[in-house]
């Protein structure tokens, strides 16, 4: 039994019950399963590489490498 054969009988399982206290276990546990995928996937930056980022940005304002927030919104605004 594949993985979208197993959810789709666990749902069919599931759905026999009318017990709100299994309803609010199952909630429970998918709210922290969510909570250590989130957790998973967020990496904190380093302090060397936040203070890149941030000389980039400086880089980028000095060379002149950016966009105005009125140029921005005219640009966005042509995507239509």
């Amino acid at each position: 039994m594949d993985i979208q054969e197993r959810k789709i009988h666990f749902i069919q399982e599931f759905l026999k019950y009318s017990n709100d206290n299994l309803l609010s276990k199952f909630e429970a546990m998918l709210q922290q399963e969510r909570e250590k995928s989130f957790e998973n996937e967020i990496k904190p930056m380093t302090l060397k590489e936040y203070e890149g980022r941030i000389d980039r940005a400086l880089d980028d304002v000095k060379n002149n490498k950016i966009v105005s927030a009125r140029d921005l919104k005219i640009e966005i605004a042509a995507w239509k």
